[in-house]
């Protein structure tokens, strides 16, 4: 046992009947404990605000993130991207932004495992970079966590306007119901947050898995109109379509567009190591998560691009005459003007009933990431200390009340341009910030291996070790920088759209305006590899022993492999 500490947990025999839920138990309130000790300083500070408590499992951790990713974008944000680019553009936009997300996640992996911590991410940079980075990257993801919940919403309602009779109710009404759904889900425990998420989450899954059935047979002409499409609409209207420009430029360009669309629709993958501080045995569950949530999700996205390319063409009116019209809900899902093409009545409402569950599920995602990280800023000292503050069962309820005042924003939508334009606003303000983000992971990860390296710690004996460092990281680093450069460059180019160019990049000045303003009133400095604190709370986490799950059958081994 660990020298120093109060609390600490010896593992029992994990087979023995009863044994592992009082393990578990026990393995949970001495993490809690032990780590609000090493954090706080001591335990009288410890037990007046309280801690986050480890209560979600290794299947929560991976349906959370699954949860929060596929969400609107893949259901209807897709859609624009595709009449705007075409098939070919959506899927290769796709893949190229996966690849990159898979380093990302390499990287945040292993900083998670290491150290996991609540919220993580601002810490990270603070802790191994510049406490000016950790402050920027920490407020600049609560905003946008923030305003993504206020997306979602806003999603969420103009979903609901598709069936008749919904569509006369005023949008506040629907806005309001889904904002005290997501607020109860979690405000009590993380652990109905966590069953939540992995209910919603399943149904994603299922309608996902399938539409892509679905696809496949419609594909191969086994629909009502038998009509066998193969890549039919990759040849006529064309497998990329020209955009702003002509010829080989305008598909290029047509391209690039698809990976901000993309990088929205990715956004939420870094919910694995946000989620990390409250996750049980998070050595063993946070690398499990992050090894197959990103496989998940590329599976999902590379599959339903293609699904879609081959059963609508990019120029079909129904589609363009939704986007055009911001018409309400599932209306504006390729997945729905495929099925009308296809002649299958009753499915547009269901899958309108499970883009309604997305939305919902997204929405309860990003109150809770964004919660979570104004709690590591307030554990960072860079928010208000009364942040701290937890109830018995661990909730951070100021961060969530807080986090979750903001999405009266979404009220906006009840004006003349209504919710489906609020949805595309939020949708592309948000989209630099979470870029921000993942360019932020990739210096702390480069910053964090050279502190390893300076410090002696040898990356063979880590438990999770990310490939091919630090070069990984610089490339992703790139990348992101790039496509945050070119984010809005069809608001210059073609004639310059104001409104455009300020949603495109107003998370510049933001940003770099949060980084400036801490710099010069804290006057920071750049941490040295050397000195970078990689230490604090790790002998806590240590010093808790979980109970090894062990498969009794082949149902358990099956389950074990999947959650």
């Amino acid at each position: 046992m660990e020298k120093g500490l109060d609390y600490a947990v010896e593992p029992n025999e994990p087979d023995s009947p009863g044994i592992d839920h009082v393990d578990k138990f026990e393995a949970r309130e001495g993490a809690k404990a032990s780590e609000a000790k090493d954090i706080y300083g001591d335990i009288q500070t410890a037990e007046e605000y309280g801690y986050v408590s480890r209560g979600l499992k290794s299947r929560h951790i991976q349906f959370i993130a699954l949860g929060g990713t596929i969400g609107t974008g893949l259901f209807l944000g897709i859609g624009r991207a595709f009449t705007q680019a075409g098939p070919l553009s959506v899927l290769l936009g796709y893949i190229i932004t996966g690849l990159a997300v898979f380093a990302l996640m390499s990287s945040l992996g292993e900083m998670a495992t290491w150290l996991p911590l609540p919220g993580a991410i601002p810490q990270f940079c603070a802790r191994y970079v510049d406490d000016a980075v950790g402050f920027a990257v920490g407020w600049n993801n609560w905003y946008s966590y923030s305003l993504t919940l206020c997306a979602e919403i806003s999603a969420a309602s103009t979903v609901i306007q598709f069936w008749h009779g919904a569509d006369n109710i005023n949008v506040a009404a629907w806005i309001s119901i889904i904002i005290v759904v997501v607020i109860f889900l979690n405000i009590f425990a993380v652990a109905i947050y966590g069953e939540a998420e992995f209910i919603f989450a399943s149904i994603k899954i299922i309608t996902i898995v399938g539409l892509l059935i679905l696809a496949f047979i419609l594909d191969l002409g086994g629909g009502p109109t038998r009509d066998r499409l193969g890549f039919r609409y990759w040849k006529h209207p064309g497998a990329m379509k020209p955009y702003i420009s002509s010829g080989d430029t305008g598909r290029f360009l047509g391209l690039w567009s698809t990976l901000v669309n993309a990088a929205f629709s990715y956004g939420g993958v870094e919910m694995v190591a946000v989620a990390a501080g409250e996750a049980e045995d998070p050595r063993r569950n946070i690398p499990k998560a992050v090894r197959r949530v990103f496989w998940r999700i590329l599976f999902f996205y590379v599959l339903g691009t293609l699904a879609i390319g081959v059963l609508v063409p990019y120029d079909d009116e129904r589609l363009l005459s939704a986007i055009k019209n911001h018409s309400a809900g599932a209306a504006q899902s390729p997945w729905v003007i495929a099925i009308y093409r296809a002649d299958i009545p009753v499915l547009p409402s269901i899958i309108n009933a499970v883009i309604l569950t997305s939305a919902t599920s997204s929405a309860n995602a990003f109150l809770y990431t964004g919660s979570r990280m104004l709690f590591a800023l307030a554990q960072n000292k860079q928010a208000p200390r009364f942040l701290l503050r937890c109830s018995k069962n661990g909730v951070p309820y100021w961060c969530v009340m807080i986090t979750a005042s903001i999405s009266a924003l979404t009220y906006l939508s009840t004006g003349a341009a209504g919710a489906s334009k609020a949805f595309t606003w939020f949708q592309n303000l948000t989209t630099i910030t979470t870029l921000f983000t993942w360019a932020s992971i990739c210096v702390a990860y480069i910053m964090f291996h050279r502190a390893l390296k300076a410090q002696g710690v040898d990356r063979s004996t880590l438990v999770f070790k990310s490939p091919f460092q630090p070069y990984l990281a610089w490339v992703c680093l790139i990348f992101f920088s790039l496509v945050i450069l070119f984010n809005g460059f069809d608001s210059i180019a073609g004639g310059f759209n104001t409104d455009n160019f300020l949603t495109d990049y107003l998370g510049v000045p933001i940003y770099f305006g949060l980084f400036i303003f801490w710099k010069v009133l804290k006057r920071t400095k750049w941490r040295n590899p050397a000195e970078a604190d990689i230490y604090t709370g790790k002998a806590a986490l240590d010093a808790v022993v979980w109970p090894n799950r062990v498969p009794r059958n082949i149902i358990e081994r099956i389950w074990f492999w999947i959650a």
